[in-house]
């Protein structure tokens, strides 16, 4: 951190995103950074890990926290990634508390209100409804009431993280309740995590992606090996486990189709991340019943808790 006196009126703090899986978190830290550091999918649970997206403006250093979604757990994996979203709002110098309102509340929305409620801190909070371009006009203030009743007395922020709607509103005001401080990371520095993570979790949801149902949150991955080639860009092996010997079948797919697949699509992302040619090479190997191994919970960087810097 650089920790570095700043001018006069600087702002800077933690704001952690927190909500059940899948209501567009990582999407709204990638639009405000103007770039992919959190992998997104249109799957629920594509966050794991609590990862930092740092925007560093002329008079603020805002450091956004993407948590893993909150929801009930059915293995190890689910209960670490509630254990990880929940150290990480207790640690917060702002909240946002993010619902998707295109539908009404679902029983995970009330798990992240009552999660809330149990915090021994209090720190600001801001709920912030999101996916308003897709409800109907004449549901909207139905379902903000609905959601107002879940977290009452709560400033609401709606807006779409993708079209833009509300966006800006929402900047300028998580910018107000920021305590002032110095800039913590350096001016260039966009996230915590090195680049073989980032590519690790862009892997994976290039997988969520494009693979049926019963396969995708039995997915982990890990790169095995992330070598630059100087001006012939970086070389990246990675595994990709699987529970299952079927489930193995199904990411390799007929004659290795799905495998190369996967494999295009997250090489494009990883090179648009790290701004240079990636060569990927991937394999499958079966883990069997990974996610509730703690064992292979750790060997994987999946079963370590993460404190703010």
């Amino acid at each position: 951190m650089e920790g570095s006196i700043t001018q006069e009126g600087h702002r800077s703090g933690f704001v952690a995103l927190a909500g059940r899986p899948n209501v567009g978190k990582s999407t709204l830290i990638n639009a405000y950074l103007g770039q992919n550091v959190a992998a997104v999918s249109p799957r629920p649970q594509t966050t794991r890990l609590r990862q930092l997206g740092i925007l560093t403006l002329p008079n603020a250093q805002v450091i956004f926290v993407d948590t893993p979604g909150i929801h009930k757990p059915l293995h190890k994996l689910g209960e670490h990634m509630n254990v990880v979203a929940q150290e990480v709002l207790e640690d917060a110098d702002l909240l946002l508390v993010m619902f998707d309102m295109s539908q009404p509340p679902t029983e995970d929305d009330h798990r992240v209100a009552e999660r809330l409620e149990g915090l021994s801190s209090k720190p600001p909070t801001l709920v912030v409804l999101n996916m308003i371009d897709l409800v109907p006009q004449d549901k909207i203030q139905e379902r903000r009431v609905a959601f107002e009743s879940l977290i009452p007395d709560r400033e609401i922020h709606a807006i779409s993280s993708t079209r833009g709607d509300g966006r800006e509103e929402l900047l300028n005001r998580i910018l107000e309740l920021l305590p002032s401080g110095p800039r913590y990371y350096p001016e260039d520095e966009i996230t915590d995590a090195y680049e073989r993570d980032i590519a690790a979790d862009l892997l994976r949801a290039a997988a969520l992606n494009l693979l049926r149902d019963e396969v995708p949150h039995c997915i982990a991955v890990r790169i095995d090996e992330y070598k630059e080639r100087n001006e012939h860009g970086a070389y990246i092996s990675a595994t990709i486990f699987v529970e299952r010997e079927s489930q193995k079948g199904i990411v390799i797919g007929k004659g290795g189709g799905m495998l190369r697949e996967i494999g295009t699509l997250a090489r494009k992302e990883i090179e648009a991340m790290s701004g240079r040619k990636v060569y990927l090479k991937l394999r499958v190997k079966v883990l069997h019943g990974w996610r509730n191994d703690m064992k292979a919970l750790q060997r994987l960087g999946l079963g370590r808790t993460q404190q703010k810097n």
